[in-house]
């Protein structure tokens, strides 16, 4: 069984990643890790100062989690949301784990394009951690 979760060192990735580990060691499931970069096909976001630095430190904690894991990189010109739903449909996926950001009232009415075609499109359940959760 397995866990994936749609990465970005952002805020809201590096949130979806913890829950990711989190839901991993729950359900005892490997973790398939999509790891994206700064592109517009991934919606306007906040990135870390230092985009190499958090990566790192996310590395190291999925390395301290003891949970199986895979990295599936996304090339430069693919649609992420292709990459993740592909991830998903390989093995057997019990969740995906994705950020969102806090958002204004309006901004709730505007969903970025990958988040609304990843909750439509998933076939399986979805988690939308916010940026800021901590499963600790």
């Amino acid at each position: 069984m397995n866990i994936v979760v749609g990465y970005l060192p952002t805020p809201a990735g590096r949130a979806a990643l913890r829950a990711g580990i989190a839901e991993a060691i729950l359900r005892s499931a490997d973790l398939v890790v999509v790891q994206g970069h700064h592109t517009k096909r991934w919606g306007r976001h906040t990135g870390p100062e230092d985009p190499e630095a958090a990566m790192r430190e996310d590395r190291a904690a999925l390395d301290e989690s003891g949970v199986s894991y895979e990295l599936v990189p996304v090339a430069h010109d693919a649609d992420p949301a292709d990459v993740i739903l592909e991830a998903t449909y390989r093995g057997r996926t019990a969740l995906l784990v994705i950020g969102t950001r806090r958002r204004t009232p309006v901004g709730k009415l505007i969903m970025a394009p990958t988040t609304q075609r990843l909750l439509l499109e998933a076939g399986c359940p979805v988690l939308c951690v916010k940026a800021g959760y901590d499963a600790a």
